[in-house]
């Protein structure tokens, strides 16, 4: 390997989960209207450099343009051409970095002295991946990551930052035993430096579930998330793909959770396999995966999905009719309905036409009461997917929260018209949010009683998370390791 002669498994499990990221907009699973993320130095060709190089460029990128953290990595890792275990180093590094990123600035902040704001990007950033190393990771020998970052610093700067860098890093070394949070900070403090979110998150979740529940999401949003795989039921079963992944050498077993899901440990990026490119699975998450089972749709029928990209969602529906019937599914952005295409041109699926138009706008495209079934995956903070985007935690704020319900009650009122009288309406988040969710359903029920709750069959392991009056379950990240998500199932009276 390239990386200094040194194990890349010095890392906790994120670098195994790390294939249920890099899948990327073919995972399907994530928070809608993510920003893209244009990376630029990426987008040059072919790039030789080692893996913590290729981890400083995208942790620069996430800093300096707001670019998400699972995007730019799938780019630049494509570009420096890594082997599968510098692939892992360089994604546990990121997504290490990121997730600790307060927690790494309260320490290194005593050691720089002019303040880490006064350094440029690339150096600010170079003593964090290192420091994240030299702290949480186990495996790799100290002097190999100082070393690594002082020679980092020398080809990309001068004699003056190198030595910077190494007295910063050597006196975090000594100082080992001295990096503890201090005692006696009220909850909020305490919970935001030892998990690493941002203090008014803190906050508002102690305020909105209570301190224990709201530390045990911060932790929960700190482990990797694990890769799971949606079986192509057209195709074969999840029970067949188990076995045959296993067959393949890699261990997997079907979900306690989602029906058609497959949980897979050791496989690295899932979208990169034959099996994949034939269509016999998608990679999604198992929480995703059970916004279709809601939908429930029946062979036949005509089916509206009106925030559609990536496609993940719709093309599980396809599935379930039996590709018999019609799927319109709509987004907002003609590349993002490209998405789409794309997925369903790999499943083989026919069902599937696709719409770029605004959902709020769809009264203009399709007569009231002419759909069957409508799911709205509304566009939200995002809150659930944490884990998969560590960024998004600092590039949030609370002011967001509130502009996001404008437009999920916005689409709500736009769409419901267009459902048959017995016909169901889903929508559905990835957020552990009550304003999008719960207050959201049973504001909507309130001015609509034409609409009355449905609740589903459900599996067995989640009928604990239901909320029956609502017919609806909110899934916390640390509830069964899959995203946090929400999902309502209203029925429109005949």
């Amino acid at each position: 390997m390239s990386e200094t002669n040194q194990p890349s498994s010095g890392r906790t499990k994120r670098a195994e989960a790390a294939g249920g990221r890099q899948a990327g907009s073919a995972a399907s699973g994530g928070a809608k209207g993510s920003r893209q993320g244009n990376a630029s130095r990426a987008s040059k060709g072919p790039v030789q450099g080692s893996a913590r190089e290729a981890a400083l460029d995208v942790l620069v990128r996430i800093e300096q343009d707001r670019s998400y953290s699972n995007l730019l990595l799938n780019q630049t890792l494509q570009k420096y051409k890594l082997d599968k275990p510098d692939a892992g180093l360089a994604t546990e590094i990121v997504y290490g970095t990121v997730q600790r990123l307060g927690t790494i600035d309260f320490f290194l902040e005593r050691f720089v002295s002019k303040g880490l704001v006064k350094l440029q990007p690339w150096v600010r950033n170079l003593l964090r991946l290192s420091f994240y190393q030299l702290h949480y990771l186990d495996r790799i020998p100290d002097h190999a990551i100082v070393n690594e970052a002082v020679n980092i610093a020398k080809r990309r700067g001068h004699q003056g930052i190198s030595g910077m860098v190494n007295g910063v890093l050597r006196s975090v070394l000594r100082s080992k035993s001295e990096l503890v949070l201090p005692g006696g900070l009220p909850a909020e403090q305490r919970i935001a430096l030892a998990q690493s979110h941002p203090e008014w998150l803190v906050r508002h979740w102690v305020r909105e579930f209570g301190e224990r529940t709201a530390e045990r999401l911060c932790e929960a949003n700190n482990t990797p998330p694990r890769v799971s795989l949606r079986a192509n039921g057209l195709k074969l079963g999840p029970g067949e793909l188990a076995e045959r992944l296993r067959q393949g050498g890699l261990e997997a077993e079907p979900s306690a959770v989602a029906p058609a899901g497959v949980i897979v440990r050791g496989g690295g990026n899932m979208a990169l396999s034959p099996d994949y490119a034939a269509g016999l699975y998608s990679v999604q998450d198992e929480s995703s995966m059970l916004v279709a089972e809601w939908v429930d749709p029946q062979p036949g029928e005509r089916v509206l999905d009106c925030c559609a990209a990536p496609g993940g969602k719709t093309t599980h529906l396809a599935e379930k009719m039996g590709d018999r019937g019609e799927i319109v599914a709509c987004d907002v952005h003609e590349h993002k309905r490209k998405l789409i295409e794309e997925q369903a041109e790999r499943l083989a699926l026919r069902s599937i036409r696709t719409l770029t138009a605004d959902a709020r706008r769809l009264a203009e495209h399709f007569a009231p009461e002419s759909f069957d079934r409508i799911l709205l995956d509304a566009p939200c903070s995002g809150l659930g997917v944490i884990r998969r985007k560590p960024d998004m935690k600092w590039s949030k704020s609370e002011a967001e929260l509130a502009e996001i319900c404008d437009i999920q009650r916005e689409l709500l009122e736009a769409v419901h018209p267009l459902l048959k009288p017995g016909g169901v309406l889903v929508y559905s988040t990835c957020t552990v949010e009550k304003a999008e969710n719960e207050d959201m359903i049973r504001a909507f029920l309130k001015r609509h009683p034409s609409f009355e709750a449905d609740l589903p069959e459900v599996p067995e392991t989640i009928k604990d998370r239901l909320d029956e009056e609502l017919a609806a379950v909110r899934i916390m990240p640390y509830d069964y390791g899959s995203d946090g998500f929400f999902i309502a199932r209203l029925r429109k009276r005949a």
